[in-house]
């Protein structure tokens, strides 16, 4: 199984996508924008179209190797015009977002189309395709996945802050603008990774679930952060592997098993920690010694 180029190459797309897919989705999730990657990934299937076009101009032999450069194009105007349009107040941001829904997946039916595909094809991008991944693709997924991590780690204390109280980081003298067209622009660079992993409709969940998860078992930001991308990255492996063994869809694959892990934690970390409490009670109710045997009846303390 691992000697298989293309099966070296999906693992190392779903070991990329699971470890920055989280690190945008804790900003998201802080920030409440958790359809944001919803919206982009629409628009990103716009761009997977135009790229395609993009390619039958030019006379390609491949209209794949130019799906993810045009993905990323049309993801991050996209996600500029969304940003812009709910900084602006001319729009709620849930109106940007179903603008976005609509007029991402219709463009890209439209234009795939005039390509000379047909809906068909773009299958693979709405629920992820491995076998797609080509050598190409494997060298943009690193490229990104290496700004996300920079971007998203290395602006951690100022993006924190923003996500926090856009307010206070106003007044701290933040960038505020910038770092909100920031974290836009890494959502979609995010989903323009992610799309062929899980797909443009399931990349949402991928970003948010992991997160979720984390958030339940971790108290820190950081540590919410970091238990995330090893949750994210670990589930995209497994959910892989289980795809080689068994023919399923590995985006679909990968989901149920995040949304299955957060059911087993949310079900389990409560229980465990009402056991501990009352452990901790029972140690206290036989403890021997009075709690207040070194004070007087009446000392204030």
């Amino acid at each position: 199984m691992f000697a298989s180029p293309l099966m070296q190459r999906g693992l190392l797309a779903a070991i990329l996508v699971g470890l920055t897919a989280p690190i945008i989705g804790t900003y998201l999730v802080q920030r409440r924008l958790a359809l944001l990657g919803d919206g982009i990934g629409h628009v990103a299937l716009t761009g997977v179209a135009m790229g395609w076009l993009a390619a039958s101009w030019a006379g390609a032999s491949n209209n794949d190797a130019w799906a993810i450069p045009g993905a990323v194009i049309a993801s991050v105007i996209g996600g500029i015009i969304i940003e812009v349009t709910r900084a602006g107040g001319r729009t709620s941001g849930d109106v940007a977002l179903a603008l976005m829904f609509y007029g991402g997946i219709a463009a890209g039916v439209l234009l795939i189309g005039m390509a000379g595909g047909s809906a068909n094809n773009l299958t693979g991008y709405l629920f992820g395709s491995i076998a797609t991944v080509s050598r190409a693709d494997a060298m943009w997924i690193i490229i990104l996945a290496l700004v996300i991590i920079i971007v998203g780690i290395g602006l951690r204390p100022a993006l924190l802050s923003l996500s926090l109280d856009e307010a206070f980081a106003r007044a701290a003298g933040l960038p505020v603008g910038a770092l909100n067209i920031t974290i836009t622009v890494v959502a979609a660079l995010t989903v323009s990774i992610a799309m062929r992993v899980v797909g443009v409709l399931l990349v949402s969940a991928v970003m948010i679930v992991p997160v979720a998860i984390a958030q339940l078992l971790c108290r820190s930001f950081r540590a919410t952060m970091h238990l995330a991308m090893i949750i994210g990255a670990t589930t995209a492996v497994v959910g892989l592997l289980l795809t080689w063994v068994y023919a399923a869809s590995p985006g679909a694959t990968i989901v149920l098993l995040l949304i299955g892990l957060y059911a087993i934690v949310s079900i389990v970390h409560p229980v465990v920690g009402a056991l501990r409490n009352r452990r901790r009670g029972g140690a206290h109710a036989t403890d021997d010694t009075p709690a207040c045997s070194c004070q007087g009846a009446d000392d204030p303390a």
